[in-house]
């Protein structure tokens, strides 16, 4: 193909969100003009995709959409903002403001994302501003969280578990600070910075169109693949030295999880391995990955517009060439690595320096005290105010409690104890393997309920395990309530993606270590259907597994679908 560059084709041959990037004056658009108009609940529609940049999506409660409808009223707006934690970790105090925050502007919930970071649910128009400044005070943003950019880089969790473990995380965040924005917007409309012309900006990496899709980046530390790496626009895999110590990175490029229904150009793709960067390279690979597809990305087709589709357009050797002529060097051979899962470990584990963590099963990410009695948000509350250590969120919406001293592990025991917080080891392998993106009623794109429906759904498959002798089987079980895949079911031994309310598209065959993609196997299915179809499946998994077979292998090896090698052939 031809090294024809979309990027400098007049805007106006492009996609609108092109333009509507181009005339943003580096994001500002007219923002805050909607900010000040009392006379609704929403931002301007142009403006609601530039705010994606500053970290928030405009929704509105589809649980009321019909109601409000009926008296003739606007829908209930209000906005999900999305913080940028690079590697997942915050301090005590930082937890405690995110709390305030949680309670005084939010709907009273934190909930934990797939990548590692905090989303509040239910801020209104009103109030985006003061909660944004309440995160700044908290010392952190969210800059770039959302949007045509690179957003929160993801790094294999708990930075405290070795040096090797903390050298990446170094790392993680300095790829996160290299590639953020450099536009004042952010600064001016929500922390009334001191306001700059913008013609006299720039923006050295991304240009005044920056992406033209979202960018994903994570880091994993073998044997544990936590953070998906394979799911990743950009994957570094870190290999160990001769003395425990970090040698460099094997380069991933091209993973993501997004389709768009009954189109079969999309489709999920994984990353593929091109090479190894000695640590010091790890910055320049990581620019030179960005502006690659920065300017041979699809301008014109957004759901075609991800660096997966590129490497398919371009082909993957060009893209290395490209990129190593703009590093000025060539990547080394990937370096061996095993894997052995993509989950969480639960409960407590020591680290080099003898201190302890403790992993805790948050069910979706969802903190909250709920009416049943289970207070995890109060627990976790209390554990901040006497914690000396910080917290880290996992790239599966839990929470690891880091750096507890031997001598304070009952209390925090205590604590969670005493807010109805179960211990993993009460979870079963099925539900402690399961995650969920949130779905109804805020998500404007869901078909489907995911979040809330899951755990009753997984409460029903636990029953067809244990009657087929497998309860103790890890299997791991994702739902979207649509296909853009932000819980990763594309990767999931089992997986779903909404079609209707009530109906699914049932996957299987998923790779346990997340390093294979699952097959459709049924369409626009209901639960009595699902369950009927697993509980067949599990009978001949007890019967007839090998020793050690997960699921996902089984599933292929039985004829219930052929294996994925390609994204390319998900569909086939």
């Amino acid at each position: 193909m031809s090294e024809q560059r979309p990027i400098d084709r007049p805007v106006s041959e492009l996609h609108p969100n092109e333009r509507l990037k181009a005339e943003s004056r580096l994001l500002r658009g007219t923002i805050e003009e909607g900010l000040a108009d009392p006379i609704t609940g929403a931002l301007r529609e142009a403006d609601t995709q530039l705010t994606k940049f500053h970290g928030f999506y405009q929704q509105d409660d589809r649980d009321l959409r019909d109601e409000r409808r009926r008296q003739k009223l606007e829908p209930a707006y209000q906005m999900m903002l999305r913080l940028r934690l690079p590697g997942g970790t915050c301090t005590p105090k930082q937890w405690l403001q995110l709390d305030d925050i949680a309670g005084r502007y939010a709907d009273g919930s934190l909930r934990l994302t797939t990548r590692q970071t905090f989303q509040f649910h239910g801020v209104l128009k009103r109030n985006i501003k003061t909660t944004i400044q309440a995160v700044d005070a908290a010392l952190l943003d969210s800059i770039a969280a959302c949007g045509d950019v690179n957003r929160t880089v993801m790094a294999a969790v708990n930075p405290h578990e070795s040096r090797l473990h903390a050298e990446v995380q170094r790392h993680a965040q300095a790829v996160s600070d290299h590639l953020l924005p450099r536009t004042g917007a952010y600064r001016e409309i929500w922390l009334d910075g001191e306001r700059v012309d913008p013609d006299a900006e720039a923006e050295p990496i991304y240009g005044p169109t920056y992406l033209p899709r979202k960018f994903k980046i994570g880091y994993a530390v073998p044997p544990v693949n936590d953070v998906d790496v394979y799911s990743q626009d950009l994957g570094f895999i870190a290999i160990r030295d001769e003395d425990g110590g970090l040698a460099g990175f094997n380069v991933l490029i091209g993973g993501g999880m997004g389709r768009t229904e009954n189109e079969t150009s999309t489709f999920p793709r994984l990353s593929d391995v091109i090479g190894f960067c000695a640590r010091e390279q790890m910055v320049a690979v990581a620019e030179a990955v960005v502006t690659t597809q920065r300017d041979y990305g699809n301008r014109e087709d957004r759901k075609r517009a991800r660096l997966k589709y590129t490497l398919e357009d371009y082909g993957t050797e060009w893209f290395r060439g490209a990129m190593e002529r703009r590093m000025g060097f060539a990547l080394g051979e990937p370096r061996p690595y095993h894997f052995e899962h993509n989950g969480d470990r639960y409960g407590w584990t020591r680290g080099e320096d003898g201190r302890w963590h403790y992993t805790l099963f948050i069910e979706n990410g969802r903190i909250r005290d709920r009416e049943d009695g289970l207070h995890l948000r109060s627990a976790l509350r209390e554990i901040a105010r006497v914690h000396k250590g910080e917290f880290q969120l996992t790239p599966n919406q839990n929470l690891t409690i880091v750096g507890v001293p031997a001598r304070s592990r009952k209390r925090i025991e205590r604590l969670l104890e005493a807010h109805g917080v179960l211990a993993p080891e009460h979870r079963s392998a099925l539900r402690l393997n399961s995650m969920a993106c949130v779905a109804f009623p805020t998500c404007g794109l869901a078909m489907a309920e995911s979040e809330r429906y899951l755990p009753d759904l997984v409460t029903k498959i636990e029953g067809l395990a244990e009657t087929a002798g497998i309860a103790e089987q890890p299997i791991v079980i994702r739902m979207t309530g649509c296909p853009n895949g932000c819980a990763r079911p594309y990767l999931a031994e089992i997986g779903f993606t909404g079609r209707a309310p009530g109906k699914y598209n049932m996957y299987l065959g998923g790779g346990f270590h997340g390093q294979r993609l699952n097959k459709p196997y049924l369409e626009n299915i209901d639960e009595a259907r699902i369950l009927s179809e697993l509980e067949g499946m599990f009978r001949r998994y007890a019967a007839e597994r090998d020793a050690g077979e997960p699921f996902g292998d089984f599933v292929i090896r039985a004829g219930y679908v052929p294996e994925v090698t390609a994204g390319r052939h998900f569909h086939d």
